[in-house]
């Protein structure tokens, strides 16, 4: 009966234009959209189920885009930096290129030295996604994109049936990251790879931002920036955020990464709930930025390889001119049994909630920075 009901769905898939149809439609398709509420408003690109650009208020009311990206949705389509993008069909690195499930092994095509970074060089922000529900305005505006990634894509296994939706709120942005594996257990970590810069896309480094992360461990990794499968406090370290420091105060001790790139634990990540993960404060812009997930790590990254970037308006974007803050599961978790589990089952679908909530009133502990 699931294999009847399996192959029902595939074929139904197929026959609305899913089924390997995002690779055969032509360039000529990308489109931009545009969702609006009261002074909040983004804009969002099928290719990739890319955010290209999150709009709102500074403390004195004057509108500005706070993510890197480009003028047009077809520059996406050549980015290297993945401004915006949704990455899977596993976000993040996976050691050697492979990974062994349920006594198979699988090789997946390499793209970072012998390591497969974000899925590969052709992957989920690679493509275009359909657009399943369009709601522009209103009380709840949202769009929902579906991408139907097939057996054996990149190497991983299964059919596997994917959405992303951007909903917008009462000064609040949420992305929800659903997929449903088909036919056979696969891995699955979906993220958003956004790039913030809360004093305006074209304002420059973020050494000033102020950053608090709610987690007290990292996970460890090599020279690769492969995890290791240890944990490390944060304690005395660089990579403490457990109370809120300007991204710059330390950022020079991390010569060997340039910057931060790395994965945090976060604080109370076990079960399903929502739990806040990290807050961003720009004093000069007054806007604050607090990050919601149920995702149990966050990825923090100061755009340490964004070199000469071409962007929005002719701007050049450079090293550190924004941060990324990934919620996530743990990079590299197939090969790591001691992480939490990535695998997604037929019986065992997935669900990734990021929300982000916007405001101009500057938390206590932000208030002598």
């Amino acid at each position: 009966m699931t294999k009847i009901f399996v192959l029902s769905c595939v074929l139904f898939l197929a026959a609305s234009g899913f089924v390997h149809g995002s690779h055969e439609k032509k360039k000529d398709h990308i489109r931009l959209f545009e969702l609006k509420k009261g002074d909040l408003s983004i804009k969002v690109t099928n290719w990739g189920a890319t955010l290209v650009s999150v709009i709102l208020p500074d403390k004195n009311g004057v509108l500005g885009d706070i993510v890197l990206g480009y003028d047009s949705p077809m520059a996406y389509t050549n980015d290297s930096s993945y401004f915006g993008a949704t990455v899977g069909r596993i976000g993040n690195r996976i050691g050697g290129a492979q990974f062994t499930l349920n006594g198979i092994h699988y090789k997946l095509v390499a793209n970072e030295g012998n390591n497969t970074l974000h899925s590969g060089p052709k992957a989920f922000s690679d493509v275009l996604w359909d657009v399943k529900k369009y709601i522009k305005d209103g009380d709840k505006p949202r769009i929902t994109f579906s991408y139907l990634s097939f057996d054996g894509e990149g190497g991983f296994p299964g059919d596997l049936l994917v959405t992303v939706s951007y909903i917008l709120g009462k000064n609040s942005l949420s992305i929800i990251m659903k997929a449903k594996a088909l036919n056979k257990a696969t891995p699955v970590n979906l993220l958003n790879h956004a790039y913030w810069n809360l004093g305006n896309h074209n304002s420059g480094n973020i050494l000033n931002e102020v950053v608090q992360i709610f987690g007290s461990q990292v996970t460890l990794f090599d020279d690769n920036l492969i995890p290791t499968g240890k944990f490390a406090s944060v304690k005395g370290t660089p990579y403490d955020f457990l109370e809120p420091h300007t991204v710059g105060e330390r950022i020079n001790q991390l010569a060997k990464t340039n910057g931060y790139n790395t994965n945090y634990v976060l604080d109370g990540a076990k079960g399903k709930k929502t739990k806040l993960g990290a807050i961003v404060v720009d004093k000069k812009s007054g806007r604050v930025m607090k990050l919601f997930t149920n995702a149990p790590g966050l990825q923090f990254y100061t755009a340490n390889f964004v070199k000469n970037e071409k962007g929005k308006g002719g701007f050049v974007y450079q090293p550190r001119s924004a941060l990324c803050l990934e919620s996530q599961a743990f990079p590299d978790s197939v090969n790591h049994p001691n992480f939490p589990s990535t695998i997604v089952t037929p019986q065992k679908p997935y669900k990734h909630v990021l929300l982000l909530k916007f405001s101009t009133k500057i938390p206590h502990a932000f208030s002598h920075f």
